[in-house]
């Protein structure tokens, strides 16, 4: 199980530099990345990214902290 949460860590920093290199017509010519390609990556890279965020603040912050940031929110404390 923890090797399936570093995995998941670094495949933003996959998928970022990657999303990056082949949006690049100057490096990639033709095959460049289309506009809806381009869309769907970086939406993506961003869930992929946000919810690698919430996981390492879900795991690292004081009860405390979350239960107040969750009231904020009016989202349910999800469940350890």
């Amino acid at each position: 199980m923890a090797s399936q949460v570093v995995l998941s860590m670094q495949l933003g920093f996959a998928v970022w530099p990657l999303m990056r290199f082949t949006d690049e017509r100057a490096k990639m010519g033709e095959f460049a990345n289309r506009l809806w390609l381009k869309i769907l990556g970086w939406t993506v890279a961003a869930i992929i990214i946000l919810l690698n965020v919430k996981l390492l603040f879900d795991t690292f912050m004081p009860d405390a902290v979350l239960k107040a940031f969750y009231r904020f929110l009016h989202l349910p404390m999800p469940t350890q």
